[in-house]
C-alpha cells in the first residue's frame, strides 16, 4: 500500500505477501492526493468489494456532517465547546467497523481520544447522543450532559470514558491489555486493547510507559498502539518538534511490529486496520501504528473552528467512487441531504430536552451511583 511502510517481525508469509500485493494494486492512485480520471480504473478500489467501499463513504459521510453540525451548534451559542475529528473519517470509520463490540475483557477495549466520532458513528452510535453530550443535555448518555463534545464513554462497548489531558490513555490502556492477557492465558475468548491518539501528545510519558508495558519479553499485551499524526500539536508544527522520521520508528527499538499508513486513504486504512487487529488477536502481542491524517477545522473552537487546508478524505473518496463510476454525482448529493437532515432535526430536538440538575453532579461519582455527595457521608 503507498505510503504505507511496515516492520515484518511478526508477520507470517501471508502477510507479507498480502502488503505485496496492495502496493501492487494500490500504484498511484492510493498516494496522498492523487486523482483519478473519470473513466480510469482506479486499481486500489478492487481491494475491498464495492458494498463496502459504499458502506465506507455512508459512514464517512454521515460522520463529517455531524462534525459539521456540532460546529454549528457550538457557532449559534448552543454549546459552550467543540473540538472533534474532521479529516480523521478514513482511519476512524476503518477502526470502527472491526472493533469487536461488547462489554468486558472478552471483548475489545477503546480507549479514544477526543477526534472520536468517525469510530463511535461506525460503530453504530445515533447522531443524537453526539449533539446530546455538546449540548450538554440530561439525555447524553455517556456523561449525563457534564462533559465536552467528543467525550464519549460507552460501557456497554467498553469505550472507556474520553478525557481532556492528553495521552493519558495510553497508560490506562495498560490495565485492560492486562486483563485480556490473563484470560489469553486462561484459554478464554479476550478482546483487544485499541488506543488512538494525537501525534503531540505523544511526548506525554504515559506514551512511553505504553510502549514499555506493552512489550516486556514474555509478558507482550494485545494492544493496538495508533497514533493519529495531523503534524500539529494545537499550534505547535510537528516538524519542529521531533527529531525521528516517524513516530512509529519509536516501537522498533521495544520489538513492536510497526507501520505508517496514508490514513487519509479508507481502503489503505481499511486493510491496515484488518491485518494489524488479525495479527494481535492471533499472537497477543502489541502493534504500533502511525496514521497520517487532515485537521481540517482546527485544534476547536477555541481555534475558531474554521475550515482550513488539508486534503479532505471524504472529497477525494467520493471523487474516486464517481470517477470509477461506482456511484453517480447524484447519489453522493441525496447522501449529503439525508444526513443533514438527520442532524438538524436531532439539533432541533436536543434543544427542548432537559439539562442537568444540580443535585445529579454527584450521580456515577462512584460505582453503582452510590452517593458521592461528601455533605452526606
Amino acid at each position: 500500500m503507498a505510503g504505507r511502510t511496515s516492520s515484518s517481525r511478526g508477520m507470517s508469509k501471508t502477510d507479507r505477501a498480502t502488503v505485496r500485493k496492495a502496493k501492487v494494486l494500490s500504484g498511484a492512485s492510493m498516494k496522498r492526493g492523487a486523482r483519478v480520471k473519470a473513466g480510469a480504473r482506479d486499481r486500489g478500489l478492487t481491494l475491498l468489494p464495492k458494498a463496502k467501499l459504499l458502506e465506507i463513504m455512508d459512514l464517512m459521510v454521515k460522520s463529517r456532517v455531524l462534525e459539521e453540525r456540532l460546529i454549528k451548534v457550538y457557532k449559534t451559542g448552543d454549546a459552550f465547546f467543540w473540538i472533534g475529528g474532521p479529516g480523521e473519517e478514513a482511519f476512524g470509520v476503518s477502526l470502527g467497523m472491526h472493533v469487536d463490540k461488547g462489554h468486558g475483557p472478552a471483548h475489545d477495549f477503546l480507549h479514544l481520544h477526543y477526534r472520536c466520532t468517525p469510530t463511535l458513528i461506525a460503530m453504530g452510535m445515533p447522531m443524537i447522543d453526539s449533539l446530546r453530550l455538546i449540548m450538554n443535555r440530561a439525555t447524553d448518555p455517556s456523561t449525563g450532559g457534564r462533559n465536552f463534545a467528543n467525550h464519549y464513554c460507552f460501557p456497554k462497548w467498553n469505550v472507556v470514558p474520553v478525557s481532556s489531558p492528553i495521552e493519558v490513555q495510553y497508560g490506562m490502556a495498560v490495565g485492560t491489555g492486562l486483563a485480556q492477557r490473563r484470560r489469553r492465558l486462561a484459554g478464554e475468548k479476550s478482546g483487544v486493547s485499541i488506543i488512538t491518539g494525537g501525534d503531540a501528545g505523544t511526548a506525554e510519558g504515559d506514551f512511553a510507559s505504553c510502549l514499555i508495558w506493552s512489550s516486556r519479553p514474555g509478558a507482550e499485551l494485545p494492544m493496538y498502539i495508533t497514533v493519529q499524526n495531523n503534524k500539529w500539536g494545537i499550534s505547535t508544527s510537528f516538524d519542529a518538534q521531533h527529531g525521528e522520521k516517524h513516530i512509529a520508528d519509536r516501537g522498533k527499538a521495544f520489538g513492536i511490529r510497526t507501520s505508517v499508513v496514508n490514513g487519509n486513504d479508507p481502503v489503505e486504512a481499511y486493510l491496515a486496520i484488518e491485518q494489524d487487529l488479525a495479527y494481535i488477536r492471533k499472537t497477543g502481542r502489541p502493534v504500533l501504528t502511525e496514521f497520517m491524517v487532515s485537521r481540517l477545522y482546527g485544534h476547536s473552537s477555541a481555534s475558531g473552528a474554521n475550515r482550513e487546508a488539508g486534503e479532505d478524505c471524504v472529497e477525494t473518496f467520493e471523487k474516486r467512487l464517481v470517477d470509477a463510476r461506482m456511484i453517480p454525482a447524484t447519489h453522493v448529493k441525496e447522501l449529503w441531504q439525508k444526513y443533514d437532515d438527520e442532524s438538524r432535526a436531532a439539533a432541533e430536538q436536543v434543544r427542548s430536552e432537559p439539562v442537568p440538575t444540580p443535585e445529579s453532579v454527584w450521580e456515577h461519582v462512584y460505582v453503582g451511583s452510590e452517593n458521592g455527595d461528601w455533605r452526606k457521608f
